[in-house]
């Protein structure tokens, strides 16, 4: 007799349907496992063998032959041990088998027979949802598998003998519900910034617009003290954006305890941070930093410390908002629509151009220091500015600044207005810098002055075409939060000051 159970594979963040086939049959006594499986697959027979007599049932002295097909996909991760023990189940008659017949199984079985949670609980329950299943997790998962479909049927057992019990009809097992993960703490606050009032417009900006921003001074200035408060004015995630983002943090095992969180990512990788870890990667092709950092924040302090092909290897995922990882049996993409925020030093002693420090290689040190980041970089970040040291004034001034809330509530409203528009328009795009440059010519409606003014300035300038595209969005950004319709020359004055040609010369 041949039992199935349908459990799945995961591609990138889509779930491929998996059929467990289990054959009790005459022959020697072994288990058997077949299908391309990982070593974390194959290890799972002596963890079934030891759950199945935790529970009260043994192996029959017979052969057990376990299939994961389709055979030629490779099969990783520790959530086949589930499937492989209701497969068993069923093939000697523990379980009836057209009862797992409206079901896609994951789990992982600890020796004693209890249920481990594992990673993707939530894309393996969108994939069975899509193929009209029900879905088995872990305990510990469900609230995460419950946020797939509210109609969904959802077991969550803590273990192999409550699952079995339910089936049998002995204990019945309640739907999980979804959880939202509360606040864990009140985020950093720009009211405790002093000073810094161009770079805390700069803020304001990036944030309203969705655009990358550098910040570039000396030690002590505030640049990562900045950037910390960003989160503090983001919108927080759509509906759309939670689940997209969710997805994402199950596959890296990042959901705690199943619930979800509308603050938007916020990751900060230390600059020793290899390729695979930034862009993703590895033997399993796991989504990197700036998946994770997807509809959020991707921060990079002491920028030009990273390995020049690391972040070379960020353009792709900045101009197209995915991932590609292409290996010999590996294709996948993930998502990774960012908002990048860099801070570095002008040199590598830190003070370059500050009043009263001469370094003693002089402009060679910034020049050299400024190389490490490529000019291809630098041409898609919108926001270049200086951030200079903050002064003893600044500090014993006037009290705090202005909180984040009232800046969060301008940033709002002109997310609104992007919104609005692109939607009008057609285009799945939420923010200016995410829009395709041909919808952003026909958003930003220069006049006949305007139209004259950009173009002179992109010639003097010698902007690229990227470049060009960009200070139209950085400009509409500008225009949204003033309240304008049309763009006007200040607002493309004040979008050219921000692209920093200066220091783009320098580093190249």
């Amino acid at each position: 007799m041949v039992s199935r159970v349908t459990t799945v594979a995961f591609q990138g963040i889509e779930a491929v349907p998996v059929d467990v086939q289990v054959q009790v049959g005459p022959g020697m006594v072994a288990f058997t496992l077949v299908g391309l499986p990982d070593k974390a697959v194959g290890e799972s027979r002596e963890r079934v063998r030891a759950a199945l007599h935790a529970s009260g049932l043994a192996l029959p002295a017979k052969r057990v032959t376990v299939n994961l097909a389709p055979a030629d996909l490779p099969k990783e991760g520790s959530h086949y041990d589930l499937p492989i023990a209701l497969g068993i189940m069923a093939a000697i008659g523990a379980l009836p088998a057209d009862m797992l017949r409206n079901y896609a199984v994951v789990g992982e079985l600890g020796l004693d027979g209890l249920l481990a949670p594992v990673a993707g609980v939530l894309p393996a329950a969108i994939g069975a949802n899509a193929l009209g299943k029900g879905l088995i997790c872990p305990a510990a998962s469900g609230s995460e598998a419950a946020w797939a479909d509210r109609d969904m049927d959802i077991l969550a057992p803590h273990s192999l003998i409550q699952l079995a019990n339910h089936f049998k009809g002995t204990q019945v097992l309640s739907r999980p519900k979804p959880q939202l993960r509360g606040p864990a703490g009140a985020l950093p606050d720009l009211s405790e910034v002093r000073g810094q009032e161009t770079a805390k417009r700069a803020l304001e900006i990036a944030a309203a617009g969705g655009h990358n921003l550098l910040m570039v001074g000396p030690p002590g200035a505030g640049k990562s003290m900045l950037a910390s408060r960003l989160p503090s004015i983001l919108p927080p995630l759509t509906p759309k954006e939670l689940l997209d983002v969710s997805m994402i943090a199950s596959l890296a095992g990042e959901l705690a305890d199943g619930q979800l969180t509308d603050r938007r990512p916020f990751r900060a990788p230390h600059h020793s941070a290899s390729m695979a870890a930034l862009v993703g990667g590895g033997i399993r092709a796991r989504p990197g930093e700036v998946s994770l950092a997807h509809h959020g924040v991707l921060f990079l302090d002491e920028l030009p410390e990273f390995n020049p092909q690391v972040l070379d290897s960020l353009r792709q995922p900045l101009e197209s908002g995915e991932a590609v990882i292409a290996r010999a049996n590996h294709r996948v993409a993930y998502p990774a629509k960012i908002q990048l925020v860099a801070a570095m030093n002008p040199c590598r002693c830190g003070y370059a151009d500050e009043p009263g420090y001469q370094c003693r290689q002089g402009q060679r040190c910034a020049a050299a220091y400024q190389a490490r980041i490529s000019g291809p970089f630098l041409d898609r970040i919108d926001l270049r500015i200086d951030v200079p040291a903050v002064t003893a004034r600044d500090l014993i001034g006037p009290g705090p600044g202005e909180p984040s809330a009232d800046v969060a509530r301008r940033v709002a409203g002109a997310r609104a207005v992007q919104a609005d528009r692109y939607q009008r328009l057609g285009v799945s795009s939420r923010t200016n810098a995410q829009a395709p440059a041909s919808v952003i010519e026909a958003a930003a409606a220069l006049d006949g002055g305007a139209t004259a003014f950009l173009n002179e300035a992109a010639d003097t300038l010698h902007l690229t075409a990227r470049g060009y595209h960009r200070v139209l969005k950085l400009a509409r950004t500008l225009a949204d939060l003033d309240g304008a319709d049309g763009l006007s020359r200040i607002h493309l004055a004040e979008a050219l000051t921000y692209r920093g040609q200066d220091q783009q010369r320098r580093a190249a």
